[in-house]
């Protein structure tokens, strides 16, 4: 049994060996020291021409209560709805095994989390159960379990092959199921649940949805609903009636079309080329704004220097002051 170790401990069964990863192997055999080598064979019946190593390895340790897992999906369906609280059905087969899975995790394949609460008594295997948001009959619930596998106790050890080269393949060996079908020309039955079929779903249909009136006073304006009332239709003998034109009036209209086709062309013209002025205007106040800001922080700099050395004489001048009136006394 091949299986690879999760970060929590737990042996997860492989159905194939991964591609560019170890994993471990599980079968029941002899006592074997830990750290030995270890070396799996296709064949040991005769010399075959595509004998191949089929596994290389080192036996870690000698376990008897390993349990290797494998992941199981329980589905089940809702029968009954009442707001967040679901009744499910389908899942289990008795009280007892919901009785087993009481506080589980359980989701629905809209991705909306819940958890198994207590058995219902009809139908049998039923239970009530509790989810974030109010399920749709049409929704599937499921749980995730992981199942024991058991490891297959046979051990056959094979003696006669340390006999002599010569009588070595007199021995033949137990032949595999594939050997069997491939020799005789047997073709394996197809199981029909396991062919690919296209899958057909039906268009689900959601309610509109309904905001209570308490709710929509406290909206604001923009999120309000707006129930706008549908335009009816105008009757007959409002309709506007086809107007047919004269050879002079659709000639009339042809022109002042081609003078408004003129005028628009003109327009158009003119905003880009209002556009491209903007855009030198703007280049040429931006250099402007940057030169006065420059003349600005010069000034700012000169006048700054000035109050400074102003500020300097001042304090020589009043500390010269206090020399002379400190000598007097």
């Amino acid at each position: 049994m091949f299986y690879i170790e999760d970060h929590n401990g737990r042996h997860r069964l492989l159905k194939y060996t991964p591609q560019h990863m170890h994993c471990g192997a599980t079968f029941w055999g002899p006592i074997t020291p830990q750290g030995t080598g270890f070396l799996a064979v296709q064949s040991v019946s005769g010399t075959m021409p595509d004998f191949r190593i089929a596994a290389t390895g080192v036996v870690l340790d000698l376990d008897k209560s390993i349990t290797i897992v494998k992941k199981l999906k329980l589905t089940g369906f809702p029968f009954k709805i009442f707001k967040n609280t679901s009744f499910i059905k389908g899942m289990f087969n008795s009280q007892l095994e919901v009785a087993k899975f009481e506080g589980a995790a359980i989701r629905t394949v809209s991705g909306i989390r819940g958890q198994i609460k207590k058995a219902l008594r009809t139908p049998v295997g039923a239970f009530r159960a509790t989810f974030e948001d109010k399920l749709l009959m049409s929704d599937i619930v499921f749980v995730r379990t992981w199942y024991p596998v058991s490891i297959p106790t046979f051990y056959n050890p094979v003696t006669s092959l340390l006999k002599p080269a010569g009588e070595k393949n007199s021995w033949s060996g137990m032949k595999t199921t594939g050997q069997l079908r491939h020799e005789r020309g047997i073709k394996v039955k197809q199981n029909k649940d396991s062919l690919y079929k296209p899958i057909v779903r039906e268009k689900r249909h959601f309610n509109k949805l309904h905001i209570p009136k308490a709710l929509q006073k406290a909206l604001p304006f923009k999120n309000k609903p707006k129930n706008l009332e549908k335009k009816g239709k105008t009757p007959k003998d409002q309709w506007r009636p086809a107007v047919i034109r004269e050879p002079h009036e659709k000639k009339i209209s042809a022109l002042l079309s081609a003078l408004s086709t003129v005028n628009n062309y003109k327009i158009k013209k003119a905003k880009v080329k209002h556009r491209e002025h903007l855009k030198e205007y703007l280049k040429v106040k931006q250099k402007e704004d940057e030169q006065k800001f420059k003349r600005q922080k010069e000034a700012k700099k000169k006048i700054y220097r000035i109050l400074g050395q102003r500020e300097k004489k001042r304090q020589k001048s009043s500390l010269k002051g206090c020399s002379k009136g400190e000598k007097s006394t």
